[in-house]
């Protein structure tokens, strides 16, 4: 940029040449201009703009005209006139021009929103205010809430369309109608108020406060206070800011503001000042912010602050649940109004020792305290998941103890459990439940201990009161039962004592007096609506009953389902737990006893090692090391039988209503005929809702599957419809021109006739069918009839090809002659069909040849080409000559009648009655006897074109259309016509709806560059775009005549990726869609007739107001909004960032869409520097951004989680009753959006007492065909989102929210916390989060498979592992949550079942599986190593144990993907048919699909595992890049070294030590059937990155990923220096969650490690240096060659540091001595202590687990190993076993890439799908280089 103060030569040539040329302009513009100054010619072409209507323009000038000077006095506007404040009159909108002046915009002429207008602008009555001119009253209420308050312009501005609009919505709703239409409805005022209050009335009454919603006596006012009340909760919530996320805390801000409110209506006089009432803060502009908001969001932002980016522990900082539920007490309103801010919920300090050592005096830090966690602490421990969810695992410990008892006792019939001492044995249970209950309330006072302080009264004494309770049954119980043991006048064992009289132990008294509360809540389980009023009432004695049974919060309460639901999960689970249960007893438990019997029996004196415990009676090591994986097994293995009933319940579902009923085109064809009828109950919109039943019943009424009439009156819109369908197939280019002729309904208007003609796709072929059968039949006429009339489709070619052919000639022929002759031909042929004599009457035998005919002339036609008239003569006189000669058998009485009328034309009568011939007349070659060439468009024209591929086309229907994605399409849309949704409303009556998409910094769509980047000679993104949808980018370039340009291409290629392009397109055809059913509404008869051109019929009336289209726009625009939350725009606009351009061109391209950002700016306040903060709303006017609205925020608003930050802040600027949540790599089509008003009815369907307030529905997964991962991933996410999900919401209601298609009730929500939560980490899957706030707050979900939406996923395996590391992570978080807890409490047993297996509990048993199979291998390594295992075998014979083969089974079904992958096969069977989903699942199996979901598995134990010990979750972002690429072995070794390679190798370890030393006594087919899982597994986590890694075994691509491996190692790290750049950082970095795990995590971590140690322990004993000694001297020795190991590594660590800079030579002198040390060492124990080469085997094997097990430990005492100067040799020896671990990863690689099959085989696994396209993949991946 130029300086210009600069007095540089060129600087001063420039000025004088632009100073030369005004001057030269001036001159020529003078003479032009109509005024006699610049001002006033602004001012004329400002007020001329506007008399036109052109508002933009208008405005534009208005801000010019301010910024122009009008000179020293001589250029002053008339009449004092002031532009600034008129300038206001012209101010930008978002929807309604309120603000502007514009009264005449077609939506503000709606009555509805006339009459909301009218009662805002209501301020009849009003006080004035102090702020107030006190000569003008206000314009509407807003002002005088903003005059009295203090709140925002923009603000007012934003909710004053904002209550506007809802009130116009629920105005038009009303039923029945309001008298006047312009008044707004009192019961519309009602309805928004009860839904906006609901959460502050049951706040109040929780609390036990009376409403401050005063209303007045007078009834006219009614209405305005109410509306008074409404907005102003509105104006809070809309500059609440990050406070929004606390409702409870909005609730207390609006009570006492509502309190003034209602003071200063009234004229209330204060006690004190003996003054009228003011509000506490009130003022000019921002005085709220400042005064309300700002103290309560620096609380907000500097507790969030201690969190320290996730490193701090939860119980450390009060997250946003902390802070409002701090308002649930009354404890709140020691706040005051106006706010103490000496109060302690002010402070946020934390600890005492900040307070102590703080410069304040004691006196001013010790007046407050921090107020702590509120009602629950976040602490991180496994025993969350036995304290949220303990009537599970009592459960399942009691049923393991009663089946372990049972068959102990080996009971031979069931009647057999009442023998006294079995009998006796269970009664045992209830000790075993007195235990555990004594545990869950220990754990829930030792996790709650930090919240004490913030506890009231009630519920320390309640804590106090179940310990006491627990511990004394826990005392009782058992000295009961051990009392009634010995007793021997009355025990458990017998019922009569020895006199005959009845006798009850003391035992079983406390039992019954122990159950009496359980009998209690098993009554109130079965009547749900009891439990809900008594968890809701305020009477004292239910409170007290539910405070003893749960702490009495204000959520979670009343959320019981209704009878109906609750008796269709029990049923479910209560089949699923026997069934479950009875597996367990007959396959894992009963087995076992006898081995169990006979390991007791077993007397082992010899051990292989040195035993510690040698007196231990009954071999207890034994059976613990035999049943430890049996019951880990036991309590995992629900998770497989939840998966295979919902499975088997979920496709029984699926089927019932009707999901996959029309899975191909064939179907489609075959039950097209119905489409029309059942389009007309489901989508179209009734003016009387008398179809209110659901559509399977109508179907079921009417016969529509055996219909084959269609009403008239149904076609035409349904036609209209499905052409806008076909057209937008067309537009996306998914088919061709040709395909879209061919699947066109032709409207009536069009063709004459019917209303509406069948698309040809469905009648192709049908006309030679027909032809064929007309040529060979012999019979009688009517049976050829009823033949093709049985084909309903081959009937209607037959009748449209003759009525065609009929207007053809009637149009072509000019002379009446002509025609005569014509209609004699016509005459005869429909006279032989009413005599039913055509078959006598013409020699079909003939059709054949005369259709080739027709053929021929009709080609002529469709080139309608003026040099081809001779040619159609002759045609046209040999399609008439065949006929008349060839076919007709009668064929000389037409030549008869053309004579005669031939001698009739020539011949007249003269006046005296003789005959004499017309005069001729040369006519010339003008006057031609055919009408040809046809016109270029018209209905004649398309008819022939119509007429031309019905006899041409040669296709099948089933290859019509050809594309894979628009059969998709079309049969899911067909399905879901059969499906029951709610009856369509009219778009003017329809609930109003919003989008909103978040955004960060993703691809909006791809540039040119992008696009044509071919780097390292790899192929660009257009070239892979090209190669995988070519039959698309042939379309495309088909409709751009071939020659498209650059933005064209652009936006062609960024609609086929994850682009924020695609999303906003998709999401925009709810618009589109919503205008079309607004014209179909609204449209006459012959309006729809014509079709879309009727919306535009007075195009040139545009800006008419009243014109068709402009009231469409209103009506759609009151109905829709899409906000797209740019959280980084306002950066990257400053920046000059292509980005911000490309979301500016989308708003142009869509000028509905809006955009809302987070600006930050500097300014300077009192001397300083200050950041201020803005949400702000834009909006594209001539392609610009314009701002619309302006709020500004107290602080930065991403203090918690990005993403939900990120819609809080935007969510103000939506508008509507309902919200959908998008994410920016989601797609929409625009048949799916037709069906949204259907799916907002849902909101209004009551399921049991309750209307839905999450409504969720399906999504289709586009990324699948991209490559072999990305279809395991569709796959999965598929069943996922598709049976899953289905059945979570009916029959288990326990859905919540899971993906961004759900649509939420908006009003509900925003009231509520919004529609996510944001505290960091602990939110971090902020989706879910959503769910369960709606469901604790008597919210309820439902589920619709009706509709659905795109949605793209990751397609390479490390973007994968990120994806499923971060839903692990937050599953982990959501274990600690408070909000799991709730729900796992107080839904009943059977819910929480589902609750628990749906949610964290996946995630667990996910854990416990992979825990599994080291329990099982860690104890089968103590057997053998032991010398137990040989022991039990040779003197049991013991060779087999059928529940350990049961384990490993059910081990296998999990770790093999079984799990999900009988959900997923469910799914392809209901959609795609059962034997496609065969084949496709063999198809998996052959991609290593089992390889894939066994890493996955890996993936997810782990992070779910150390993310609850230690911390560390995270965002992780997967990126959406759409080309895969290599990725370098580096990147692969730093995602999966401590969460698969590392247990990979731990798994071979064991797995070898146990080959080695079990050889002697047992088979290898038995080995092998033990082992083989553990080995796949094995091998699976090690090289499943490379197997999966395109390009893994190029060897191009091995040398290069070598040198950057070996150049990564070697890197030194340290501050600033990246993982990916050094192996110092990365592992600095990769432990970083052990620094800052806490005790109780690090104590956990250690005993974990203690497992490497048994190695060592058990292999020193088995060399055969040790020469058999047991003596524990052995071991103790073994540690001298670690001691000696550390020491060389010590040394030789000071050696590199003192001598390897000055003494190199010396340095390498010392390393080889020690080398040649450690030989002479080696070979000395070889050569006298015989030590053996099988015994340096064994000690790597030894030694090298302790080793890593002394790293590991370590590692979690660090800060103790760096006070002792050892942490660098620790460093080194962690850099040793990574080289050493990356080297055996390379070798097997690298052996592999010298054989070029292996690299083939795998690039044809990964990309089966791309070879089926013909794509050269290769170019595509080596292209991609990584530099380093």
């Amino acid at each position: 940029m130029m300086d210009q103060n600069s007095s540089g030569r060129g600087v001063r040539q420039l000025k004088t040449s632009l100073l030369q040329r005004l001057q030269q302009d001036e001159e020529v513009t003078k003479a032009l201009r109509t005024k006699k100054s610049d001002a006033r010619e602004l001012e004329y072409l400002h007020l001329k703009k506007k008399a036109e209507n052109a508002f933009e323009i208008a405005s534009v000038l208005m801000e010019v005209l301010k910024a122009v000077p009008f000179g020293d006095g001589h250029e002053s506007l008339p009449d004092g006139q002031d532009i600034v404040e008129k300038s206001g009159s012209y101010s930008p909108y978002n929807i309604l021009p309120l603000d502007s002046g514009d009264n005449k915009n077609a939506i503000m002429l709606l009555p509805e929103i006339e009459a909301a207008v009218s009662a805002i602008r209501n301020v009849r009555g009003l006080p004035s205010t102090e702020n107030s001119c006190e000569t003008e009253l206000p314009s509407d209420i807003l002002y005088w809430l903003q005059s009295l308050f203090g709140f925002q312009a923009g603000s007012v501005s934003n909710q004053r369309e904002h209550l506007v609009l809802l009130l116009a919505n629920m105005h038009v709703r009303q039923n029945p109608k309001p008298a006047l239409a312009t008044k707004l409805d009192d019961r519309a005022v009602d309805e928004l108020m009860a839904k906006i209050f609901k959460n502050y009335r049951n706040w109040c009454k929780f609390l036990g406060r009376n409403c401050n919603l005063w209303l007045p006596s007078v009834k006219q006012e009614i209405q305005q206070y109410k509306i008074l009340y409404i907005a102003l909760y509105l104006l809070i919530w809309g500059e609440a800011s990050n406070l929004r996320l606390m409702p409870e805390c909005l609730c207390y801000i609006f009570h006492h503001m509502a309190y003034e409110l209602y003071g200063v209506l009234s004229g209330a006089v204060c006690l004190n000042t003996g003054k009228k009432v003011v509000p506490a803060y009130g003022g000019p502009n921002e005085s709220f912010l400042g005064n309300v908001i700002t103290p309560i969001y620096k609380v907000i932002n500097e507790e969030a602050q201690k969190n320290k980016n996730g490193v701090s522990d939860h119980s450390k900082w009060r997250n946003y649940d902390d802070l409002n539920e701090f308002f649930w007490s009354n404890n709140c309103f020691k706040l005051g109004w106006p706010l103490r801010l000496e109060n302690d919920f002010f402070f946020t300090s934390f600890s005492s020792e900040q307070i102590t050592n703080s410069k304040e005096s004691p006196d001013e830090t010790c007046e407050q305290k921090w107020l702590g966690k509120t009602n629950f602490v976040e602490v991180r421990s496994f025993w969350h998941l036995f304290r949220s969810f303990d009537r599970m695992w009592t459960f399942l410990i009691l049923a393991l103890q009663v089946m372990s008892i049972l068959a102990w006792h080996e009971l031979e019939t069931p009647l057999d459990i009442f023998e006294p001492e079995v009998f006796d044995d269970i009664m045992s249970i209830f000790v075993t439940n007195a235990i555990l209950r004594l545990l869950q309330v220990a754990l829930d006072i030792s996790l709650m201990w930090k919240a004490r302080h913030n506890m009231g009264f009630s519920q320390r004494l309640r804590y106090l009161l179940k310990f006491l309770v627990a511990l004394i049954w826990s005392i009782t119980l058992p000295v009961s039962y051990a009392t009634s043991q010995g007793s021997s006048e009355c025990s458990t064992k017998q019922f009569q004592s020895a006199t005959g009289n009845f006798c009850m132990s003391l035992y079983l008294i406390f039992v019954l007096i122990y159950l009496m509360s359980n009998f209690i809540g098993m009554a109130l389980f079965f009547v749900p609506a009891i439990t809900n009023y008594v968890e809701t009432s305020s009477c004292r004695a239910f409170n007290m009953l539910s405070w003893w049974n749960k702490p009495r919060l204000y959520v979670g309460r009343g959320i019981q389902e209704s009878q109906v639901s609750l008796l269709k999960y029990t049923i479910f689970w209560m089949i699923l737990l026997s069934s479950k249960l009875l597996f367990s007893y007959n396959f894992q438990i009963k087995p076992l006893i006898i081995p169990t019997k006979h390991i007791m029996k077993v007397n082992i004196n010899t051990y292989d090692w040195h035993e510690f415990f040698p007196e231990v009676q009954n071999n207890a090591g034994a059976i613990l090391a035999v049943w430890a994986p049996i019951i880990i097994v036991y309590f995992m293995d629900m998770q497989i039988w939840y998966s295979i009933f919902c499975t088997i319940f979920g496709g029984v579902y699926g089927i019932v209503h009707h999901l996959g009923e029309i899975r191909t085109v064939e179907m489609v064809k075959s039950r097209f005929h119905s489409f029309p009828s059942m389009f007309n109950v489901s989508l179209v919109a009734h003016s009387s809702q008398s179809k209110k039943g659901s559509i399977f019943k109508y179907i079921l009424q009417n016969k529509a599957f055996k219909s084959t009439e269609v009403a008239r009156d149904e076609l035409p819109k349904f036609a209209l419809v499905w052409n806008q369908i076909i057209a937008h197939f067309r537009s996306e280019d998914l088919i061709n021109s040709r395909e879209m002729d061919l699947m066109i309904m032709p409207l009536a208007c069009e063709f004459g006739g019917t209303s509406a003609r069948w698309p040809l796709f469905l009648l192709v072929m049908k006309f030679s069918t027909a032809v064929n059968i007309a040529r060979d039949y012999v019979g009688k006429y009517e049976k050829l009839y009823k033949k093709i009339k049985k084909d309903k489709y081959m009937f209607y070619a037959v009748k449209e090809c003759y009525d065609t052919l009929n207007n053809i000639f009637n149009f072509l022929l000019i002379g009446d002659l002509e025609k005569r002759v014509l209609r004699a031909i016509f005459d005869e042929i429909e006279t032989s069909i009413g005599n039913s004599s055509i078959l006598t009457d013409f020699k079909m035998a003939e059709l054949p040849v005369l259709i080739e005919k027709v053929i021929k002339m009709v080609e002529i036609l469709f080139e309608n080409n003026l040099t081809h008239r001779d040619e159609l003569v002759i045609s046209l006189q040999d399609v008439l000559e065949f006929l008349i000669n060839d076919m007709m058998v009668d064929g000389g009485r037409c030549v008869d009648v053309f004579l005669l009328q031939q001698v009739s034309h020539m011949f007249k009568s003269d006046s005296r009655g003789c005959i004499v011939p017309f005069p001729q007349h040369d006519e010339g070659p003008k006057n031609s006897v055919l009408r040809f060439p046809l016109p270029d468009k018209g209905l004649l024209r398309d008819q022939v074109k119509r007429l031309f591929l019905m006899l041409t086309v040669k296709e099948a229907a089933s290859d019509i259309p050809a594309n894979l994605e628009v059969r998709r399409r079309i049969s899911f849309f067909a399905t879901s016509l059969f499906m029951d949704m709610p009856p369509a409303p009219k778009v003017r009556n329809m609930l109003s709806l919003s989008v909103m998409t978040p955004y960060f910094m993703e691809e909006v769509k791809f540039s040119d560059d992008e696009l044509h980047l071919n780097e390292d000679g790899g192929a660009s993104i257009l070239y892979y775009m090209q190669k995988i949808y070519p039959d698309e980018w042939k379309n495309f370039l088909e409709r751009f005549n071939y020659n498209p340009t650059d933005e064209d291409t652009q936006y062609w290629a960024s609609f086929r990726g994850q682009t924020l392009s695609r999303t906003v397109r998709g999401m925009m055809y709810y618009r589109k869609a919503l205008k079309f059913q607004a014209f179909l509404d609204m449209a006459s008869n012959q309006d729809i007739a014509k079709g879309c051109i009727a919306i535009e019929r007075d195009n040139n009336q545009k800006n008419s107001q009243h014109s068709l289209a402009a009231k469409l726009d209103a009506l759609v625009d009151m109905k829709f909004t899409y906000v797209i939350s740019c959280q980084m725009f306002g950066l990257q606009k400053s920046l000059g960032d292509s980005h911000a351009k490309d979301i500016i061109d989308l708003m142009s391209r869509y000028p509905s869409l809006r955009v809302a950002y987070i600006e930050e700016k500097e300014e300077i306040v009192n001397g300083k520097p200050h950041k201020v903060y803005s949400s702000v709303l834009i909006k594209a006017v001539n392609n610009l951004d314009q701002e619309v609205y302006r709020i500004r925020l107290p602080g930065p608003p991403i203090i918690g989680e990005g993403k939900p930050e990120n819609q809080n802040h935007a969510i103000i600027f939506t508008r509507g009753e309902a919200l959908q949540t998008i994410d920016m790599n989601q797609d929409n089509y625009f048949e799916e959006a037709y069906k949204m008003r259907n799916l907002l009815q849902e909101f209004s369907r009551h399921s049991g007492q309750q209307r839905p307030t999450i409504v969720g529905l399906r999504e289709h997964i586009f990324t699948g065909s991209i490559s072999s991962l990305a279809g395991f991933m569709s796959y999965q996410e598929t069943s996922f989102v598709t049976i899953g999900q289905r059945f979570l919401a009916n029959p288990l209601r326990v859905r919540f929210h899971y993906g961004h298609p759900d649509l939420f009730d908006r009003i509900f929500h925003i009231t509520r916390g919004g529609i996510s939560k944001a505290s960091k980490n602990i939110n971090l899957s902020e989706d879910v989060f959503a769910g369960f706030n709606s469901i604790l707050r008597q919210g309820h979900v439902t589920y619709n498979e009706y509709m659905q939406v795109g949605k793209g996923r990751d397609v390479g395996l490390n973007q994968i592992s990120k994806f499923e590391a971060k839903v692990a992570n937050g599953n982990s978080e959501q274990t600690l949550s408070r909000d799991i807890y709730r729900l796992g409490h107080h839904f009943d047993f059977f819910r929480m079942l589902s609750f628990y297996f749906t949610t964290v509990g996946y995630y667990f048993n996910n854990l416990v599986s992979v825990f599994g199979v080291y329990v099982f291998l860690y104890g089968q390594l103590y057997l053998l190593l032991s010398g137990v295992e040989r022991a039990i075998i040779l003197d049991t014979r013991l060779q087999n144990i059928i529940s350990l083969e049961t384990v490993l089974a059910t081990q296998s079904f999990l770790q093999l993907g079984l799990l999900t992958g009988l959900p997923m096969a469910m799914e392809l069977g209901l959609e795609k048919g059962f034997l496609s989903a065969i084949s496709d699942f063999i198809l998996m199996q052959l991609q290593l699909a089992s390889a894939f979901f066994t890493f996955s598995l890996g993936t997810k134990a782990h992070y779910f595992g150390r993310t609850i010990l230690h911390g560390g979750a995270k965002y992780r972002p997967t990126g959406r890049k759409f080309v895969v690429f290599h990725a370098g072995f580096t990147e692969n070794y730093q995602l999966y070294s401590r969460s698969h390679f590392v247990k990979g190798f731990e798994l071979i370890f064991l797995l070898t030590i146990y080959n080695l030393f079990r050889m002697s006594y047992e088979s290898n087919i038995a080995y092998m059937m033990i082992t083989y899982s553990t080995w796949f597994m094995a091998i699976t986590w090690l090289f499943a990155p490379f197997i999966f890694n395109p390009s893994g075994f190029a060897w191009r691509m091995i040398v290069e990923d070598w040198a950057d491996w070996n150049k990564w190692m070697n890197n030194v790290g340290g501050i600033g220096v990246q993982p990916e750049k050094s192996w110092e950082s990365w592992w600095n970095a990769e432990n970083a969650h052990l620094r800052h795990s806490g005790l109780c995590s690090k104590i956990v971590e250690i005993l974990l490690c203690l497992r490497f140690f048994i190695y060592q322990y058990g292999l020193v004993y088995h060399l055969d240096i040790s020469q058999e000694n047991k003596n524990i001297v052995v071991y103790m020795l073994s540690w001298f060659v670690i001691v000696a190991v550390f020491l060389l590594v010590k040394v030789v660590g000071e050696g590199s540091r003192r001598l390897s800079a000055n003494h190199h030579l010396i340095f390498r002198f010392l390393k080889l001595l020690i080398f040649l040390s450690v030989l002479v060492g080696i070979f000395t124990m070889l050569s006298v202590c015989q030590l053996s080469i099988m015994d340096l085997v064994v000690c790597c094997l030894a030694f090298l687990p302790t080793g890593w097990g002394l790293l590991s430990v370590a590692q979690t005492l660090r800060p103790k190993i760096e006070e002792y100067g050892l942490w660098e040799s620790v460093k080194v020896i962690a850099q040793a076993y990574d080289y050493g671990m990356g080297g055996l990863l390379f070798i097997p690689i690298a052996m592999l890439a010298w054989m070029p099959l292996i690299s083939a085989i795998q690039t044809r696994v990964l990309f089966n799908q791309a070879f089926t396209r013909q794509l050269q993949i290769h170019p595509i991946l080596y292209g991609k280089n990584k530099n380093r």
